[in-house]
C-alpha cells in the first residue's frame, strides 16, 4: 500500500511514522508512506497556502492553488484508488471502513487545517471525506495519523500474530475482551481462574462471554447495530 499525505504542516506527521508498527511495515516494504509538504508548491516568495475567507469572518482557509498542484502532481505519476479529505463535517470513520480501504493500493490523504480548505478543493479533488470524531482538531494531520495507523496494521505481514486482529475491538462489531498477564496475583488481584486452566475452550467461551457483556454495557448501540 501506498500512502501519500498532503499537509501544511509535515513535522505533525513525520515523527510517529519512524516508530513502532508503522516504521516496521515501511522497513519491510508493506507500507509506503510519503509526506508531501503544501508550501512546496505555493508560488509566492512567502510560500504562502492559506488566506482569509471570503465573506469575512475568523479564521484562514487552505487556498487552492497549492493543494491542486501538490495532487494534480502526484496524479500525474500514479492512479489512486481514493483521495480523502479528513474534516469534522465528513462520514464517520469506523474499524468497517479501515478494513474497506485496507484492501486498496493507494490513496491520498489531505489534511484541512484552520478553519478547512477551499470548497472548489472539495468539490473537485476529492472523493471520499472522514471524520474520526463529533469533535473539532486543530487540523487533519492527527486524523491522518489515526487513518494510517488503522490501515496499515491490517495489512498481510505487519503484525506479527495475524489471529489477533479477529479479537480486536470492532472487529466483529463487538469490544474486546479484558485482558491479563504476569504475575497471577498483584496486590491481592487475581487473574481470572478460568484464563490459568488451560482449557482452551472455556477461555475462548469466557472471552466471548466476556466481550458480548462488555459491548452490552458500554456500547450497546454496536448490538442495536447487528440487530
Amino acid at each position: 500500500m501506498r500512502i501519500d499525505v498532503v499537509t501544511g504542516f509535515p513535522k505533525l506527521v513525520a515523527g510517529p511514522l519512524t516508530e513502532s508498527m508503522l516504521k516496521r511495515a515501511q522497513e519491510k516494504g508493506l507500507a509506503e508512506i510519503v509526506v508531501h509538504d503544501l508550501r512546496d508548491y505555493a508560488t509566492d516568495h512567502h510560500k504562502t497556502i492559506d488566506d482569509v475567507p471570503f465573506g469575512g469572518g475568523r479564521g484562514m482557509v487552505l487556498k487552492a492553488e497549492p493543494v491542486f498542484a501538490c495532487v494534480e502532481s502526484l496524479m500525474r505519476e500514479r492512479s489512486y484508488d481514493a483521495v480523502i479529505y479528513l474534516t469534522a463535517d465528513g462520514e464517520r470513520y469506523t474499524q468497517k471502513t479501515a478494513i474497506s480501504l485496507s484492501l486498496m493500493a493507494s490513496l491520498i490523504l489531505l489534511c484541512g487545517h484552520y478553519k478547512g480548505v477551499d470548497e472548489r478543493i472539495r468539490q473537485t479533488l476529492v472523493t471520499r471525506e472522514l471524520s474520526v470524531g463529533d469533535y473539532v482538531l486543530t487540523g487533519g494531520e492527527v486524523p491522518a495519523l489515526v487513518v494510517i495507523d488503522s490501515l496499515v496494521r491490517l495489512l498481510p505481514g505487519v503484525l506479527n500474530d495475524a489471529e489477533s486482529l479477529l479479537e480486536d475491538s470492532f472487529q466483529d462489531d463487538l469490544l474486546g475482551a479484558p485482558c491479563y498477564t504476569r504475575p497471577a496475583e498483584f496486590r491481592g488481584m487475581k487473574v481470572p481462574d478460568v484464563l490459568l486452566s488451560g482449557n482452551h475452550e472455556e477461555i475462548r467461551a469466557w472471552r466471548a462471554l466476556q466481550r458480548e457483556n462488555r459491548t452490552r454495557e458500554r456500547r450497546s448501540d454496536l448490538l442495536e447495530e447487528q440487530s
